[in-house]
């Protein structure tokens, strides 16, 4: 899971100010890359981990400072040595961490409540947070052209030059130079949804193993009993009904993930003829590759159709057949390759 969902969620449960610590920039190795984050509460609980362990003591006590300075502030980490008196304190991590401390106040909550809002709604948003103007907040643009967060009305030009310095679908987190000093640039990603056809007895593990990981999890059945909480307890959404109902209503896109678990042929002929054609981040089918093929007119499916789900790892029973489909899940969402070995 992207660790800026458990901040952000702590940030919003929070009744009091607080501080989110962001790795801007890692030289060398660590333990976390760009992007990562922690919420520091104004009574000093923390969620989240920006290192092995090694740093977050000394993040809080800056970040108290940060606190009462309400001015953002950054650190240097060198975690180069291995001796007891460096940062690194054998952790194995050898390079250099550069973390920003943001501070959140009752000024800037409403936007990063906004950020919240956009995320659960599923859309991508980007933040640009100068780092030469620490007084300055961040500046916010979602996917669908809306812009917030900052208090200066039109955005200053520096912070649009910023964002559009950054191709928006495949930008990567880190510090930009503009002329007017440096900007982090941050991707907030919405939490990709995996939609599961058939509620059967691979559906629970499989949707307790994929939230695990940060999915959304939509649970599709036609059987009330099965398409219902007390069958599924970790899914996040249900839809009843038959395929030809709930897919349209599903209204799937290129970032959704979907796997099949019917285990009725007739049923999965009837899922593969109205999903085939949509542009999917992945379709999988459980089931043996002969047993997919025999769903497609033609007698071979498709070569984006995965089928058995999941990687091969030998995987057998319930729980160890959604570890191999979360793993392959996962390794499409980070743009790995996944080829199936026969």
């Amino acid at each position: 899971m992207e660790s800026y969902y458990a901040a952000l969620n702590a940030m919003a449960a929070a009744p009091n100010d607080g501080v989110f610590a962001i790795t801007i920039d890692v030289e060398g190795s660590a333990y976390q890359k760009e992007g990562t984050w922690m919420w520091i509460g104004a009574d000093g609980k923390t969620t989240g981990l920006l290192s092995g362990g090694c740093l977050e003591e000394a993040v809080a006590a800056h970040a108290i400072e940060v606190l009462s300075s309400r001015q953002a502030a950054a650190l240097s980490f060198d975690l180069r040595t291995e001796d007891d008196g460096g940062w690194g304190q054998g952790s194995g991590c050898d390079g250099v961490i550069h973390v920003w401390l943001e501070p959140v106040t009752n000024e800037t909550k409403p936007d990063w409540l906004t950020l919240k809002q956009r995320l659960d709604r599923g859309e991508h948003v980007l933040m640009a947070r100068s780092i030469a103007h620490p007084k300055e907040p961040p500046f916010f643009q979602s996917e669908t052209g809306e812009r917030f967060g900052g208090y200066v009305s039109p955005p200053r030009p520096e912070w649009l030059n910023a964002l559009h310095g950054t191709p928006f679908f495949r930008g990567r987190n880190g510090v930009q130079e503009t002329d007017d000093g440096a900007f982090y640039i941050q991707h907030f990603w919405p939490k990709p949804r995996l939609v599961i056809f058939g509620a059967g007895p691979d559906a629970p593990p499989l949707v307790a193993a994929a939230k695990a990981a940060g999915f959304s999890v939509t649970v599709s059945d036609w059987r009330p009993a099965f398409c219902h909480p007390s069958h599924v307890p970790d899914a996040d959404a249900f839809v009843m009904g038959f395929p030809h109902e709930t897919v349209p209503r599903l209204r799937l896109n290129e970032r959704d993930f979907v796997v099949i678990t019917t285990h009725q042929f007739e049923r999965d002929r009837e899922l593969v003829s109205l999903l085939a054609d949509m542009p999917l981040a992945y379709l999988g089918v459980l089931g043996p590759r002969r047993r997919t093929d025999r769903l497609f007119p033609s007698g071979s499916a498709p070569p984006f159709v995965r089928s058995p789900a999941g990687l091969s790892i030998g995987a057998r029973g319930p729980y160890e057949i959604a570890v191999s489909i979360t793993a392959e899940l996962i390794s499409v969402l980070r743009g790995r390759s996944t080829e199936r070995v026969s």
